[in-house]
């Protein structure tokens, strides 16, 4: 059985801050984190393997790119065998954008990705994500049943939440109930929703991929507790259902004062999972 850890991801660092952003995630007392695999490949994989065992913080998973051409579907799968290299469990994959792509070359993509986790030994997971051709609870569903039986589901808390059937209250503990035995890794954020933000969601979700859509996406994502969601019910929620893997913090906009950051989320998420 797997031991849950708590990690972080390393988004609001870049090449020159990577390893104080390991320094920081690791004084914060974080268990590991999550990289994107065009990080490792930028930065070189020996080098990320030292930096990891220096800070003694495991790595969870590498998050591919978006799934939008056979190229990108080729560095996903040869990405798995990197992610097992430095000992992940998992690699992740990202939807193609909404419209873009038919579903015959999602489907073949996945599965090749999927065929080469199998291989590496390691768990590949689909990111149901807003704006994208797997977005929507049934969609993702959907995609979980037609794709390998290999492929598991990386769930998330701002992603759950405008298709909550408890919208716009902050209980998001029904996709966590759907998708039981699908969940194999957790994102949390919370969200804040913007001016208009159910309507550029509804526009997003029709194909209506405009700067203005996206951007309030973007910018009603907030720490852990600064939002709508209840982790309390998200931590009971998961207990419910026996989830014993890892919980990532993933925060997308905060690149000021990000020590302060990771450590805040660390802290809301431990109070609000102890609070039970």
């Amino acid at each position: 059985m797997r031991s849950m850890g708590i990690g972080y991801t390393t988004i609001m660092y870049d090449e020159g801050s990577f390893e104080e952003g390991l320094q920081e995630i690791a004084a914060c007392r974080y268990d590991g984190l999550e990289m994107s695999l065009g990080e490792v490949n930028a930065y070189g994989a020996n080098y990320v393997g030292e930096k990891l065992d220096e800070h003694d913080l495991d790595l969870y998973m590498l998050m591919g790119g978006w799934l939008e051409s056979e190229d990108e579907a080729k560095t996903i799968a040869e990405g798995a065998y990197t992610a097992a290299d430095l000992g992940a469990e998992f690699i992740g994959m990202l939807p193609p954008q909404r419209g873009l792509v038919e579903d015959d070359s999602v489907e073949k993509w996945i599965t090749r990705v999927c065929d080469a986790a199998a291989d590496a030994g390691i768990t590949p997971v689909l990111h149901h994500h807003s704006a994208t051709h797997i977005e929507r609870p049934e969609e993702t569903e959907s995609w979980l049943a037609r794709c390998p039986d290999n492929l598991g589901l990386l769930w998330d808390t701002a992603h759950q939440y405008p298709y909550s059937e408890h919208y716009p209250e902050g209980d998001v503990t029904d996709g966590i109930e759907r998708f039981a035995d699908s969940i194999e890794y957790v994102h949390l954020k919370d969200v804040e929703p913007t001016p208009g933000y159910k309507d550029h969601i509804e526009a997003l979700t029709s194909g209506n991929f405009n700067l203005a859509n996206v951007a309030l996406l973007y910018y009603s994502y907030t720490d852990l507790g600064e939002g709508r969601i209840d982790f309390a019910g998200v931590a009971d929620a998961l207990d419910a259902i026996g989830y014993d893997g890892h919980i990532t913090i993933e925060m997308e906009k905060q690149t000021m004062d990000t020590l302060v950051h990771a450590k805040q989320n660390i802290d809301y998420w431990r109070r609000a999972s102890d609070s039970r």
